[in-house]
């Protein structure tokens, strides 16, 4: 019989050293987690497939063009907004509030951003390159499920329509050069309440210059966009910069022919091409970095995928192209919330009887049975948005999870001042009750978890969805100094320092 000494010690080490090691926990979450990416066809690999699909290289010209006049209030017609006073580099190229500030600003995008606000909050550009669905009611959308292919033309709700997208549109290939085309024709966004005819001070008949609705009356919304587009393009082929930066992409203008509005819109686009941001923690383990995630991240990984059900909504595989969304209109129960109607508060009148509502798809579709309906959010890079939902009614992250959880529960407490919205939304609070009973059946019963659980699906979707790439010490090196109008550059709150981080 062996003694109890260091021989005996030694060999029984070498013992355990020799018997087969089970597989520890980490292994078996990481395999299961494998197991759940694979079933719903998550590569982690959509960013490399841009150009492909495409049919080409991204044109760095063309870009920085677009990013220009991305940050240029030249296509505002009272120059007091642009693209990226709504989608601002601080957030994502996302909304800095709740609910957006278009025209009438202060000129300051961040907190203390302040005018008149729109019914909704505005949407992120990251990654809009893979969106077959645009907008929060997704009134924008490719039939053909697939954002590259204009083979059945790209949807558009009046005055513009399909046939204006359609595969014989020259340039119009993408559906982001189509949606390009709207922005700087939107009341509330970026031309204002007068000049909707071309012209700076003309006035809009039947709409009287009243602030209240950024809808104009449907007999009359036939000639609104084109007038403004036209006027927008005035600017630009009378500006010598920009027909000098456009001729450098464009041959037709070098030989002298004038700027068009495809040709915006194709810049534009190309700008939000450059904006693709998809290489997060999840993506790097999909393509096999088993390290790129942490234990909490994956672990909230597991739950979304499995017993939490997110990906029923949230999804990634087929037509999702990976964005965490199913790009599907649904009522989820949101709070609703309006601007204080006072003076400069609001310049779009809500629905419903109190003008406290927002009635979503319907708003486009005319069916009733649309009404509450928006588009599931993608949930790429939430870690730097300013809020969530179409309203922004809350603003923390874990809230808006928590409402996922406990819709009804959480919709019937809800308490505008708590969620820590702006104080000019803590007042108006609309009807809660007609959104829950046209609620989602996925959504009617409330998913149980636990606090850990909960704490590991906020720490999946706040950090394992992030793109680093998107933070504002990032996304702040694309703000350009100047911009070929000469006109001044919004002044974004968290890119201020350093400012010589700033470049052209």
């Amino acid at each position: 019989m062996m003694g109890k000494g260091p021989m005996a010690i030694l060999f029984f080490a070498a013992l355990l050293t020799s018997l087969p090691v089970a597989a520890s926990n980490d292994d078996h979450q990481d395999a299961h987690l494998i197991q759940l990416l694979q079933a719903e066809g998550f590569t982690g690999r959509i960013e490399s497939t841009l150009e492909t699909r495409l049919g080409r290289r991204l044109n760095p010209k063309l870009a920085r063009l677009g990013r220009d006049i991305f940050f240029d209030t030249i296509t505002g017609l009272h120059e007091d907004n642009n693209c990226s006073g709504c989608h601002s580099p601080t957030h994502g190229f996302g909304d800095s509030q709740s609910i957006a500030i278009g025209v009438d600003n202060n000129g300051i995008v961040g907190q203390t951003r302040r005018g008149p606000r729109n019914q909704r909050r505005t949407p992120v550009v990251i990654n809009t390159a893979f969106y077959p669905k645009l907008m929060w009611n997704g009134r924008f959308f490719a039939p053909s499920g697939d954002p590259f292919d204009n083979s059945q033309g790209f949807t558009f709700p009046p005055p513009e329509g399909s046939t204006k997208f359609l595969p014989k549109d020259l340039g119009i290939k993408h559906l982001l050069v189509a949606q390009a085309h709207l922005p700087p024709t939107e009341l509330n966004e970026a031309a204002g309440f007068t000049g909707t005819q071309g012209t700076i001070g003309a006035p809009f008949d039947q709409f009287d210059n009243a602030r209240g609705s950024a809808v104009p009356p449907a007999d009359t919304a036939g000639y609104r966009n084109e007038p403004i587009r036209e006027a927008v393009l005035a600017r630009f082929n009378a500006n010598p910069n920009y027909v000098l930066r456009f001729a450098q992409v464009f041959p037709e203008v070098q030989n002298g022919q004038p700027i068009t509005f495809v040709h915006i819109a194709q810049a534009i686009a190309e700008f939000e091409f450059t904006l693709t941001f998809a290489n997060a923690p999840i993506d790097r383990f999909a393509r096999g970095n088993r390290n790129a995630m942490t234990d909490r991240q994956k672990g909230g990984a597991v739950l979304f995928f499995g017993k939490a059900g997110c990906v029923r909504c949230h999804a990634v595989g087929g037509q999702a192209n990976e964005m965490f969304s199913d790009f599907q209109n649904h009522v989820l129960g949101v709070p609703q919330i309006a601007p204080f109607f006072g003076v400069g508060k609001g310049n779009t009148v809500f629905d419903g009887p109190g003008a406290d509502e927002d009635f979503g798809l319907e708003q486009i579709s005319g069916n009733s049975a649309d009404r509450y309906k928006f588009r599931t959010a993608p949930l790429r890079n939430l870690a730097v948005m300013a809020a969530y939902f179409h309203n922004g009614s809350f603003i923390s992250l874990e809230g808006a999870i928590r409402h996922h959880l406990d819709v009804v529960g959480s919709a019937t407490r809800y308490d505008p001042e708590e969620a820590g919205v702006d104080e000019d939304l803590t007042h108006v609070k609309g009807p809660i009750q007609p959104v829950l009973d046209r609620l989602d059946p996925l959504v009617e019963r409330p998913t149980l978890l636990s606090e850990d659980e909960i704490e590991d699906l906020v720490t999946f979707i706040r950090d394992g969805l992030l793109d680093d790439r998107v933070k504002p010490e990032n996304l702040c090196q694309l703000v350009p100094k100047t911009v070929p109008s000469g006109k001044p550059v919004l002044d974004f709150q968290l890119c201020r320092r350093p400012p010589h981080g700033l470049h052209n």
